[in-house]
């Protein structure tokens, strides 16, 4: 698949090089895996002196020999002596710089808190000694959130305050995503683009398995998910058990209950019979894999609310593969692919909800897109749009077909709204899969 989208964060790279070329700039790239960071890089720097290194859990000598082999490749330079530790061979970089420009990335860079934490100490003092002559653009990648987080932004860290710029990567937009589907199969039917955008989200690694393999369908896409040796299947633990560490088994279950729509701190406490506030403020501030959710016009701090899994594939994961491990773990792809298709249709409901606030925030019409609803779940609206500026408001429901809308039903529920909302001019509408 051809590269697509990310032309802000492109000129956004763009402009940091040119920087770099009059002093030394650093700029840190998260975002979970497989959301696109590294095919980004090199996107952006393949037409300049480009160096990237790869962290792995090694030996930092051995760690060394691999990076001297690739600066030689791609800096086509002759590094001579040995390097034994990463420090010495950054500062040959940094110096390296003074008299010849190149972006260095270095991907996974959280990785060195298990090859030798003292390298990001080592890394800030050389930084701040050359970085006035050097003309280096330095590009620090990492998918392990947490960690990257507390490198750079911990004022007890080496490295913080030293970032000149910072990039968090998300997922393609949903017009990105339609649109790359509608250009290439235009008679793709929209349940097809719910369901691909319902399990992809957008990140960069599902949209391209799944296009390139023309497995955009509901069944093509469950048929390369629950297969013998699909790499999909362990993908969940893959992507978070080194983010949670020993802990990971109730940050686990406290993500398969949100999957699965027990979305209230109640709920899920009264499921698995303890205290969970920690972990879901770790999982929301800390590891960024879910967020509050409040109905709109709450207070800040108010106690009704509803936690949502931020990550579409990471939703269906929790919610079909790690529900279902035991019957997989026998092999028994078939069944769990039956219980996929079966209830699929009332799981993405709340995922074309999702779809359509991002596409009516993208429209600028819009100052806060939401929902509403009250204690006991009472009165729930799925879309509240306000235009504070022009007191107007849009109240919609959200229905697979536009035939069961109700619009007396709507009205009702949304009388209390109403009420709080007092001189806005309340627009009223249905939507449904034909507004995808």
């Amino acid at each position: 698949m051809k590269f697509i989208d990310r032309e802000s964060e492109l000129e956004m790279l763009e402009e940091i090089r040119k920087r770099s070329e009059r002093s030394a700039m650093m700029t840190v790239i998260t975002g979970r895996r497989r959301i696109g960071k590294t095919t980004l890089t090199i996107k952006a720097f393949e037409d300049y002196p480009f160096l990237y290194l790869f962290v792995v859990r090694k030996s930092e000598i051995l760690l060394c020999q691999d990076f001297i082999e690739e600066i030689n490749r791609a800096l086509r330079i002759n590094v001579l002596g040995e390097f034994s530790s990463f420090a010495r061979l950054f500062e040959y970089l940094m110096v390296l710089a003074e008299s010849k420009p190149f972006t260095l990335v270095i991907d996974e860079f959280q990785e060195f808190l298990n090859v030798n934490k003292s390298v990001y100490g080592e890394i800030q003092k050389l930084w701040d000694l050359h970085k006035s002559r050097a003309r280096m653009n330095l590009v620090l990648c990492g998918s392990v959130y947490s960690m990257m987080k507390r490198i750079f932004e911990d004022e007890k860290e080496p490295l913080f305050g030293r970032a000149n710029e910072r990039i968090y990567l998300k997922p393609f937009r949903v017009d990105v995503v339609k649109s790359l589907l509608t250009d290439h199969f235009p008679r793709i039917k929209n349940n097809d683009i719910l369901a691909f955008y319902t399990i992809t989200g957008g990140a960069a690694r599902y949209v391209e398995l799944f296009f390139d393999k023309e497995k955009f369908t509901l069944p093509g896409m469950v048929d390369e998910i629950f297969r013998e040796n699909s790499l999909l299947i362990d993908e969940g633990k893959n992507v978070l058990i080194e983010e949670f560490g020993k802990d990971y088994g109730t940050y686990f279950s406290i993500l398969s209950l949100i999957a699965s729509s027990k979305t209230s701190r109640p709920e899920i406490e009264s499921i698995m019979q303890k205290d969970t506030g920690g972990h879901l403020d770790k999982l929301e501030k800390e590891y960024m894999l879910i967020r509050s959710v409040r109905p709109v016009l709450a207070k800040p701090g108010g106690r009704i609310q509803r936690y949502m899994i931020n990550d579409n594939f990471l939703s269906f994961w929790f919610r079909f593969v790690y529900k279902n491990r035991g019957a997989l773990e026998i092999g028994n792809y078939k069944y769990v692919r039956e219980v996929v298709k079966r209830d699929f249709s009332s799981y993405s409901g709340i995922f074309l909800e999702k779809y359509l606030r991002e596409k009516i925030a993208m429209s600028g019409d819009y100052t806060y897109v939401g929902s509403y609803w009250e204690k006991g779940n009472r009165n729930e609206i799925d879309i509240v749009a306000l235009d504070e500026m022009n007191r107007r408001a849009l109240v919609a429901e959200v229905k697979m077909k536009k035939v069961n809308f109700r619009p007396t039903v709507l009205r009702k529920s949304a009388q209390n709204l109403v009420n709080k909302l007092g001189d806005y001019k309340i627009d009223y509408k249905s939507f449904s899969l034909e507004d995808i």
